[in-house]
């Protein structure tokens, strides 16, 4: 299964779809998305390793460095050479240790521990469906102007987004990518609003831009398109609102196309270059790379990993883009000495490590100006699953928490937000939350166009509300145990970093 933020470590992200008929707005089954299918390229990989060289970025070293690659028994698959990040795959079981002694090489390694086209142990939960009563009932529930399904968005008025939306609902110059699973743009909720030139397939590790190639392959792979509509699904009398209505939104595919889902970092590694080269403002980043929940400096092909994603990353934010990240499903404190990691790698067989969160990264959530999000429920408090951590935080957002029960017509804690094939459904995760933080820095992008990302980000902590630690000790999932300790004050601290974001404050 993918290890996407609200999905992982966890049996909650299953989700709750909502099929919906044209009698409330909703398009016919005749405008899914299309399915796609493997390459053929990628099929006759089957015995090749995929690897990251990473080299200085002049045009001799990275020259040299491609001759070094084809001597040791590597074949490019893509250069980036702007950022000195190569993308490989050899069928030489020593090519790493060989490619690193290249000079000019300054990390290079394994980017996964199976073949190229090796897949994981899956996880995938069953999708539990809601009658057309159910969903009508919800629909009947909402009061006029607001959307048919508004009134089980209670996540929209908990951060003032739907009277932001009265005041400004984004700019249509604004455009957040959704790295993720794959985006269903003929989705009515999402079509209004989708940037098709900004939306590429990046699994393969070089960008395919063919027309729909973002497209998710089939409904499991669900993700991507739940977290577009959270940011923003238009406000056109169909379905749900999203956080920023009136932005664009974009699709960037970076999942394998199996049941595990599996983001590997050479497709992360393109995507924050394409999304960068394409004029992007934001983007979503719901997910930690495969194979390794944490890559450690001192293991040579997790450093390389490391190296190469934050080469990506840092070169968008050069370009203009903030690149927004959950914090994690797995309850972890992000400032402990030592968290164990039994999970990893996720591509072939797991080992039980203890490793050092201060030098064993989560990537990208850990990386350098990333904006770390951690997740709440509907009372405001941390969620009980949300990692969190002083100092790690940035902010936190709306993400579920089945423990929280909201007043709305669904008594549901999670989060309702569109799905493939013309449907909607609730999860949960701080793959929920961060949308709804990408989301709010569209509106301030919205309303301060020429906001560099770390401006954006200084705005983002400024305009968050902060509820402090607090005074109980943290019982998430009320079992009478304690969950988590919150370190900090009330104006930073571990749970919620700089406060909660609020839409309305973003377009004031």
């Amino acid at each position: 299964m993918a290890h996407l933020r609200s999905r992982r470590r966890l049996a909650l992200a299953v989700p709750v779809v909502l099929s919906l008929t044209a009698s409330l707005g909703f398009l016919p089954a005749a405008a899914h998305a299309a399915p796609r299918t493997e390459s053929t390229a990628q099929a006759a990989d089957a015995e090749n390793f995929a690897y990251l060289v990473n080299t200085k970025t002049d045009h001799r070293t990275i020259e040299s460095v491609k001759k070094a690659i084809a001597k040791a028994g590597g074949t490019v698959v893509v250069a980036y050479d702007k950022i000195g990040v190569i993308v490989v795959h050899s069928a030489n079981p020593a090519f790493a240790q060989e490619i690193r002694k290249a000079p000019g090489v300054q990390s290079a390694g394994a980017s996964r521990t199976s073949p190229v086209t090796a897949a994981g142990t899956t996880d995938e939960g069953a999708v539990q469906y809601l009658s057309k009563a159910e969903a009508a009932k919800i629909a009947g529930s909402s009061t006029a102007g607001e959307e048919p399904l508004e009134a089980d968005q209670w996540d929209l008025r908990a951060i003032g987004a739907d009277k932001a939306a009265e005041v400004d609902p984004g700019s249509k110059k604004v455009t957040v990518a959704v790295i993720d699973v794959g985006v269903d743009d003929t989705h009515p909720d999402i079509a209004p609003n989708f940037s098709a030139s900004q939306s590429a397939n990046c699994v393969s590790g070089k960008a395919d831009t063919t027309y729909g190639s973002w497209r998710p392959v089939d409904a499991d792979h669900y993700h991507g398109t739940h977290v577009a509509g959270e940011i923003a699904a238009a406000r056109n009398g169909i379905g749900v609102a999203g956080v920023a209505p009136g932005v664009k939104v974009s699709g960037i595919t970076v999942a394998q196309p199996d049941a595990n889902q599996l983001f590997f970092p050479e497709s992360v590694v393109c995507a924050f270059v394409f999304a960068a080269d394409h004029g992007v403002e934001v983007t979503n980043n719901s997910y930690y790379v495969d194979p390794w929940q944490y890559n450690c400096m001192d293991d040579p092909d997790q450093r390389a990993i490391v190296d190469s994603v934050n080469r990506a990353q840092l070169y968008a934010q050069r370009k203009g883009t903030l690149n927004v990240a959950a914090a994690g499903n797995s309850n972890n404190d992000l400032d402990s000495n030592a968290l164990v990691d039994a999970s990893s790698p996720d591509d072939s067989t797991p080992v039980t490590r203890t490793v050092d969160p201060h030098k064993c990264f989560d990537v990208p959530t850990q990386l350098p100006g990333v904006v770390t999000v951690s997740a709440t429920g509907v009372t405001g408090a941390k969620s009980y699953y949300s990692s969190y951590g002083d100092g790690v935080i940035d902010v936190a957002a709306p993400g579920g928490d089945k423990y929280k029960i909201p007043d709305t017509p669904s008594k549901n804690g999670r989060i309702l937000s569109t799905m493939p094939n013309n449907s909607y459904g609730f999860l949960q995760g701080t793959s929920m939350a961060t949308p709804h933080v990408a989301a709010v820095a569209a509106l301030l992008k919205s309303t301060h166009p020429w906001a560099t990302p770390a401006q954006l980000q200084a705005l983002l902590k400024a305009q968050a509300d902060n509820p402090g630690c607090p005074t109980d000790p943290y019982d998430g999932d009320g079992d009478g145990v304690v969950d988590a300790t919150c370190v900090g004050g009330k104006r930073i601290n571990g749970f919620y970093g700089f406060g909660i974001v609020n839409a309305l404050r973003a377009v004031k």
